[in-house]
């Protein structure tokens, strides 16, 4: 379980990673990503950031991302008043696929309508 100084260091990564993809990054690689999860270390020294993209290529936005760590690493230390910036890791979100997989499980499920629910416009009567 995670400290809470862990928690709220996690969300503040969160939410700065996030306005940097979104505003600051120029590299054609990463794309339209979202951040989806920020873990991180008991120390505070490495963090794992999960992401999703709408792209294909996963392999070529995880090395966009892996060349802009500097970048990153140099914005959360300028703006995030820190002891110690972590150490970024991306990953790809398996959430997302699992979800699809899911949904795609349910999908194929025929599930006939109940004829014999009860009629909720008529009130229940009380045996009191």
């Amino acid at each position: 379980m995670a400290s809470r100084r862990q928690q709220r260091v996690a969300e503040l990564l969160h939410q700065e990673i996030s306005i940097l993809l979104e505003f600051h990054t120029q590299d054609p690689r990463i794309g339209f990503v979202t951040v989806t999860e920020v873990e991180i270390t008991p120390d505070l020294k490495n963090a794992t950031v999960f992401i999703t993209t709408l792209t294909d290529d996963e392999r070529e936005t995880l090395a966009g991302l892996a060349s802009a760590t500097s970048f990153f690493r140099r914005e959360l230390a300028r703006k995030l008043k820190l002891r110690y910036t972590p150490t970024l890791t991306f990953k790809i979100d398996p959430s997302a696929a699992y979800g699809q997989k899911i949904e795609s499980l349910l999908a194929k499920i025929d599930i006939p309508p109940a004829d014999d629910a009860p009629d909720t416009d008529t009130p229940i009567a009380d045996d009191q």
